[in-house]
């Protein structure tokens, strides 16, 4: 097994009174994580939200029914938890009323579940995101020599787990999960109106990958208007395939004021929905998959530290540019990524006289670990 960093994070809290919620999209190891972390328990009760009977028995319970259905266990499970209507009520109840109880609830998306316990559970839940495998857990297990060797690959396919744990299936692997079902809650909500907008919208985002994105020439080229093309981008945020970078603006002249550009959390879902799995060295998009791998490592391990800052990229109109910054405390550690190890850049003048930099790093393949301090 290759050992998750949420586990100890978790590990360390103990059992607790607080509802622990673990969120991340479909296939990135949540069931596995919690089978790892109750394994030694034999009073649990797994229920899955997938299945229909088990959606129907655990919504609008009372709490006594609760207890019947429970029986006497001190450990409850709820996997796929968003897929229960109404579930923020029924956690509310089992921590409100349910004494002695250790609850552990994943959901494959923040969607309907972080809408509906958010306010119920205020104060009772403790949340943790986890992520497709990390460059650091990668390391953890196989050490940094090979895994800087396995980057070619890694840079093609990704870090969902059983890509990577199931070698020459890689392909097929990631078409399934691409198809539609790594969307799968957006669908089966009724929220997603047109599936066919939104498979053209993930294809022209997976298409103009590490550039800044315009709604409104997103609107024009998929057929539909500004709002939809936003919420849709919106709901994808929420099922952790893609996530936005914002731009960094503090009235410096010439900064680029609401600039955005939108990565994919894994790089072979990216290629899975373009179709293009060709080897690393044939690639005509090496900059961009190098930009999307070493920002979604760093927002990984940011993630896994508890980081409170904030993370965006900064342009001018006259072109100068960094890839990734982030502001924490009142200061600023700044990177610059590139493919090729003997290219250097240093920090734009402009930039420094307006900001306190804290740290200044350029990160290539050959020095891909300094990511992780």
């Amino acid at each position: 097994m290759i050992e998750r960093i949420l586990l100890e994070t978790i590990r360390q809290r103990g059992p607790s009174d607080k509802a622990i919620i673990i969120l991340g999209s479909r296939q990135v190891g949540k069931t596995t994580l919690l089978q790892e972390l109750t394994k030694e328990r034999q009073d649990k009760l797994v229920l899955n939200g997938d299945e229909p009977d088990i959606r129907e028995l655990m919504s609008n319970p009372n709490s006594e029914r609760l207890k019947s259905i429970f029986a006497g266990k001190t450990l409850i499970i709820i996997d796929e938890a968003q897929m229960i209507p109404n579930i923020g009520i029924t956690l509310k109840l089992i921590t409100d009323r349910i004494q002695g109880i250790h609850l552990y609830v994943t959901g494959s998306s923040s969607l309907e579940l972080a809408n509906t316990i958010n306010e119920p559970l205020t104060g009772r839940k403790l949340e943790f995101h986890i992520h497709p495998l990390s460059l650091g857990e990668m390391i953890q297990h196989n050490g940094l020599l090979k895994e800087r060797r396995l980057l070619p690959q890694r840079l093609v396919f990704g870090y969902y787990p059983e890509v990577v744990t199931s070698a020459g299936q890689e392909v097929a692997l990631l078409k399934e999960l691409a198809s539609s079902y790594l969307y799968k809650d957006i669908l089966s909500f009724g929220i997603i109106k047109k599936p066919v907008v939104l498979d053209k919208l993930l294809r022209v985002l997976a298409l103009q990958l590490g550039c800044e994105v315009s709604y409104n020439e997103l609107a024009q080229l998929v057929g539909v208007d500004k709002e939809t093309v936003e919420r849709y981008i919106d709901l994808l945020e929420k099922a952790f395939i893609i996530y936005k970078l914002n731009s960094l603006s503090r009235n410096v002249r010439n900064e680029i004021k609401k600039g955005k550009k939108v990565y994919f959390w894994d790089n072979g879902i990216r290629n899975a929905i373009i179709g293009n799995f060709l080897p690393w060295e044939n690639r005509t998009d090496q900059g961009a998959l190098w930009e999307n791998f070493i920002i979604g490592e760093r927002m990984k391990h940011l993630s896994y530290q508890n980081f409170y800052g904030q993370t965006y990229f900064w342009r001018t109109s006259q072109q100068q540019e960094i890839d990734l910054i982030e502001e924490k405390d009142g200061a600023f550690n700044v990177y610059e990524f590139k493919v090729n190890p003997r290219k250097t850049s240093k920090i734009p003048l402009t930039f420094s006289k307006a900001y306190p930099v804290n740290k200044f790093m350029t990160i290539h393949p050959a020095n891909i670990e300094e990511i992780l301090k």
